[in-house]
């Protein structure tokens, strides 16, 4: 295909990683199972895909072990990439043990940057602190081995004093990579690239880029991080994931086609992808972006809930939507407790979450939202 005056194949393209069985994964009621999650990965990796982000890893026991092991078995944990939770120096060690338990060699980081976020989930907005646990936790898993991506959640609202001196001392840790989460969608692309330029020219960096879809911006706002010297980009199929999905991996694979002539991937499975994984995550044949959708402001995390403006680019009430609870077998006392709202303390919360999720089964049969809980809690009482 010949380009066009404007377009020109540059010396170096990204490399794409796929975050469909991670991030959607933990999309508010989507629950892969082990056989769809081994049929993305396979096409992922014909379509080209370098690297698949599977699971969720916060300690012991995780439950997104079988995920893991079928993702492993499928195209094997070197193109595997599973995600580790960072609280605290004793968790990381912990979490780190069972990464290495489940024969991940591939490990990201998921480390909240912005004030809000850091305190939030560390209880501490300090930047000491910050880099502090990031340094501690890279030197740990350097030490066991493990190729590390280090993240900076919600770094794009992240100001540049904070997170330039956060993502160089990550590097001088011995990092491998550093991925900037729009957690929240908030840059245009043009912001994008001066975000990146600070990140890239720092020495020795690796960049990395996961936008959010909220605002219909993740692919423009993804190849603006590329123009600026970001050398990955995370992408999903379908576009689907929490906060209005993230870059659709067949817009982007796409637009790098037209616009750079970019002829490294296999682009005839993004339909069979997109089908298999639209109908795994329970969404039909289609999945649409941006806010006035159904899933655009549902959760089902706790903290989510409770403090929505930490996740929300604009409220949900401002576009006529509104927050809600969608979840099928990650049920804990805290949702729970927020459904049931102030007759939550009617109900025996331990016990009755235990039974739900026994109701529930292991298939997840049911997506319950506040109503349903609500109902559920009428039953539980009435035995």
């Amino acid at each position: 295909m010949a380009l066009s005056e404007h377009q020109s194949a540059p010396e170096r393209l990204p490399h794409l990683s796929d975050a469909t069985l991670r991030d959607s994964a933990h999309m508010a009621g989507v629950e892969f199972g082990p056989g769809d999650a081994a049929r993305i990965a396979k096409l992922l990796v014909k379509t080209g895909v370098e690297l698949v982000e599977v699971g969720m890893i916060s300690g012991p026991s995780s439950k997104d072990a079988d995920l893991i092991t079928a993702t492993h078995e499928a195209i094997g944990p070197e193109r595997s990439m599973s995600l580790v939770m960072v609280r605290d120096r004793q968790q990381v060690a912990k979490a780190l043990d069972e990464a290495a338990r489940l024969g991940v060699r591939y490990v990201m980081f998921s480390i909240p940057t912005s004030e809000q976020h850091a305190r939030l989930k560390l209880g501490s907005p300090s930047l000491k602190y910050l880099n502090a646990l990031a340094k501690s936790a890279i030197e740990i898993a350097k030490g066991h081995g493990f190729h590390v991506t280090f993240s900076g959640e919600d770094g794009a609202r992240t100001p540049k004093e904070r997170l330039v001196p956060y993502v160089a001392a990550g590097f001088a840790a011995g990092a491998d990579r550093f991925r900037l989460a729009e957690t929240v969608a908030y840059l245009s692309p043009w912001q994008m690239e001066e975000v990146i330029g600070d990140l890239t020219a720092i020495d020795g960096s690796e960049i990395e880029i996961h936008s959010h879809n909220m605002l219909g911006m993740a692919v423009a706002n993804s190849l603006a991080a590329y123009r600026a010297g970001a050398q990955w980009i995370s992408a999903t199929v379908g576009g689907i994931g929490e906060r209005g999905g993230n870059a659709p991996l067949a817009e982007l694979l796409t637009a790098l086609r037209v616009i750079y002539g970019d002829t490294r991937f296999d682009l005839s499975h993004l339909t069979e992808l997109s089908r298999i994984a639209l109908r795994g995550a329970g969404l039909g044949e289609a999945f649409q972006s941006g806010p006035t959708t159904p899933h655009a402001f549902a959760y089902e995390l706790p903290g989510q809930l409770t403090h929505p403006e930490a996740y929300e680019t604009l409220p949900a009430e401002l576009v006529g939507n509104t927050r809600e609870l969608r979840v099928r077998t990650r049920l804990t006392p805290a949702l729970v407790a927020w459904a049931l709202d102030d007759s939550a303390g009617e109900v025996d919360l331990d016990a009755f979450t235990s039974w739900l999720i026994e109701r529930q089964g292991s298939d997840g049969r049911g997506l319950l939202d506040r109503d349903g809980i609500r109902k559920a809690a009428v039953d539980f009482q009435s035995r």
